[in-house]
């Protein structure tokens, strides 16, 4: 899919022919020019030339269908993850990446493994959620949620990703509500900034998954950069200006961040107004293993206690490699329509 061109394609087409591709593509989720029957035929023609609708992608789901992964080949060849995850209550969450691979290389992560390739732009961001919309649409259903949970660090490619949220969230098109978006960090305290002066109430979550530097830094190399007491700043900062909460993300890892003194120093942390915490069960990714349903039962307790607001967030697509940490785009790639 390529819309870039789109701009050059209607420079001579009179406004109108605007709102109606937008229409076509955002709104009837059409796959094929040939359906967007209100456009002349010369200028379908020229915009499938042109501007393709076609989405190059393999998808595996989970034995439950709760969950489906989508690898999709991008125009240069590389090649992207993105996973929907179908809840009970109704909701459709589509959990995006950013980016090609990421520099970061936390060591829990296979996205990091594979290294950099190149920021994504806003049309290949939101073309992800094209992938999706249009699948959910042959069952007569809508995504709810999107959350750039993705493959790469989504404020290292700031520009393009709230590029990406205002074209889902215009009126006129996708028309999905700025409290529908969720932006996780592993805490580039610019982004975070940049995001506190935005005029929309994109969702923040912060990666935190230790509870001090030294163990931070271990496993997030970045956190040199960017320690937990800026983090905390800008966090504090960004509350202060927005009123909005923020929810710390926390991987449970098996004998590395799990412990109860460790439960402790993260209650210090997470105890502040207007945050929660999240914990997250582990999928492995090779060197390390998750945490037991008992220890992060008991790990809850001991944040509870000291009156952490803290949620559990249950596995998903773990057996398609579909989870937190698990998506390295790195299969071979076939067509699907």
């Amino acid at each position: 899919m390529n819309l870039d061109n789109l701009s050059k394609v209607l420079k001579n087409e009179p406004d109108y022919r605007a709102r109606q591709i937008k229409k076509a593509i955002f709104v009837n989720l059409i796959d094929s020019w040939s359906q967007a029957t209100v456009l002349p035929l010369a200028l379908r023609e020229k915009l499938k030339k042109e501007c393709p609708l076609y989405i190059s992608a393999e998808i595996f789901y989970s034995k439950d269908e709760k969950t489906a992964k989508a690898l999709i080949a991008l125009s240069d060849g590389l090649k992207i993850e993105s996973v929907l995850m179908r809840h009970k209550d109704g909701r459709n969450t589509a959990c995006v990446s950013s980016q090609a691979g990421c520099p970061l290389g936390c060591l829990f992560c296979a996205t990091g493994k594979s290294g950099f390739k190149r920021n994504l732009n806003s049309s290949e961001i939101a073309e992800q959620v094209l992938f999706f919309a249009r699948y959910l649409k042959k069952q007569n259903e809508k995504i709810t949620n999107i959350v750039f949970l993705g493959m790469g660090e989504p404020f290292l490619n700031y520009n393009s990703v709230i590029s990406a949220i205002k074209t889902l969230n215009n009126r006129e098109g996708f028309n999905l509500g700025a409290r529908h978006f969720s932006i996780s960090t592993v805490g580039i305290v610019e982004g975070i900034e940049k995001l506190a002066e935005e005029k929309m109430e994109i969702n923040l979550a912060i990666s935190l998954h230790a509870p001090n530097d030294e163990l931070r830094s271990k496993i997030i190399p970045v956190n040199k950069k960017y320690p937990i007491t800026k983090i905390i700043l800008a966090v504090d900062e960004y509350i202060k200006r927005t009123g909005r909460r923020v929810m710390f993300e926390y991987i449970m890892i098996k004998n590395l961040n799990d412990s109860d003194k460790q439960a402790l120093e993260l209650a210090k942390l997470a105890k502040r107004p207007l945050c929660f915490l999240n914990l997250i069960s582990y999928n492995a990714t090779g060197i390390f293993e998750p945490s037991s349903p008992k220890r992060i039962g008991d790990f809850k307790n001991i944040l509870e206690k000291k009156g952490v607001s803290v949620t559990q967030r249950y596995k998903f697509g773990q057996e398609i490699s579909a989870a937190c940490g698990q998506l390295a785009g790195r299969q071979n790639c076939k067509t699907h329509e």
